[in-house]
């Protein structure tokens, strides 16, 4: 019984394998370049004083707002999503801002992925489609040459 799947034999060839060496080598380089990179990275963050809001209790003083382009450039908190509240910490009593999801971000995001998934659903039909009916011309077209060569 003869296998049905085979290994074209373009792939085999020395030069191919080393290329392919190569490719996946530089791939695998870096992955675990850019990892090294982030542990480094979180080494130098975890070196910064953390937010009271991390180590104690906190009351929101001021709700999630959208930061204005003065803010975003100049609050850490405000360029992570945008928005941020004001958080005063209880024991320490400092005043210092949260970086917070909004309502509305959130429901814009889940808009724009519904949008995005409901193009994907029309596209995936349209190519469904397209495929069905050129499988179904060549059926004819093999049916049609069966019937002439008769």
């Amino acid at each position: 019984m003869e296998s049905s799947w085979r290994v074209p034999v373009a792939c085999c060839r020395p030069r191919v394998l080393v290329l392919h060496a190569v490719f996946w080598g530089l791939v695998a380089l870096r992955v675990f370049g850019a990892a090294l990179l982030a542990e480094d990275k979180t080494a130098v963050v975890k070196a910064v004083v953390d937010p009271c809001w991390l180590l104690e209790e906190f009351v929101v003083t001021v709700e999630c707002s959208q930061c204005s382009a003065f803010q975003t450039k100049t609050r850490l908190a405000c360029s992570h999503t945008g928005y941020v509240e004001r958080v005063n910490c209880t024991k320490s009593n400092k005043d210092e801002y949260k970086s917070c999801r909004s309502v509305v971000m959130e429901e814009h995001l889940f808009w724009k992925f519904e949008a995005a998934m409901m193009a994907l659903t029309a596209l995936s039909a349209i190519i469904v489609v397209m495929r069905q009916r050129w499988l179904d011309r060549l059926a004819s077209e093999k049916v049609r040459r069966q019937i002439e060569s008769i």
